[in-house]
């Protein structure tokens, strides 16, 4: 047996596309921490949060359409691109909230003595260690040996509207803030 073949062994295909749920799983679930904190807490993120946002969940289409895809390495490179993207605008944020200004403070409380722009850089290395560590490991199978009824392909389908539901929420709620103008950080534009 060579290498290829060991690659794209039912077992090793059937990891792969669990540690992607996984990825995609941990993405939705810190998703949903967001806007739990967003409307319980009522703290409105700033408009560099809602690009970190807009990132993540990149990076969860991406991962939904590598689990639905059978032989395209697509959607992967999709998540990475966003991740890239996380990191830039994390990054930034966070160098731009370094050291603290008079009258300029971080937008919003902290989760484990940490912000959500340093925790969207952590989130953003993360995500590419995951993609880098299943491509070194898997090489990317290629085929899906799953039946149309397995529990990881309901698992996908569940969790994939899962996601498309909160992007939906967010994408109002983000329209309650900003209205269709300059998102802000005073208020509610559409609740004035």
């Amino acid at each position: 047996m060579n290498a290829n073949e060991d690659s794209e062994s039912p077992l090793s295909v059937v990891l792969d596309r669990l540690i992607l749920w996984l990825m995609l799983l941990v993405l939705a679930g810190i998703l949903t921490a967001a806007m739990v904190i967003q409307f319980a807490d009522r703290e409105i993120p700033c408009p560099l949060c809602l690009l970190e946002r807009v990132a993540m969940f990149g990076c969860c289409f991406g991962l939904i359409q590598q689990l639905r895809s059978d032989g395209s390495q697509r959607g992967a490179g999709i998540g990475l691109v966003f991740s890239v993207l996380l990191l830039v605008i994390s990054a930034r944020q966070t160098l731009l909230d370094l050291f603290p200004r008079p009258g300029h403070a971080y937008v919003g409380g902290a989760v484990f003595g940490v912000h959500m722009p340093v925790w969207s850089v952590f989130i953003a290395v993360a995500l590419l260690l995951g993609f880098a560590l299943r491509l070194a490991i898997f090489g990317g199978p290629r085929a899906a040996p799953e039946t149309e009824g397995s529990t990881l392909r309901r698992l996908t389908y569940g969790l994939s509207l899962y996601v498309i539901v909160i992007c939906g929420i967010n994408c109002l709620a983000v329209l309650v803030q900003c209205g269709l103008g300059e998102c802000h950080t005073s208020g509610y534009e559409l609740l004035r």
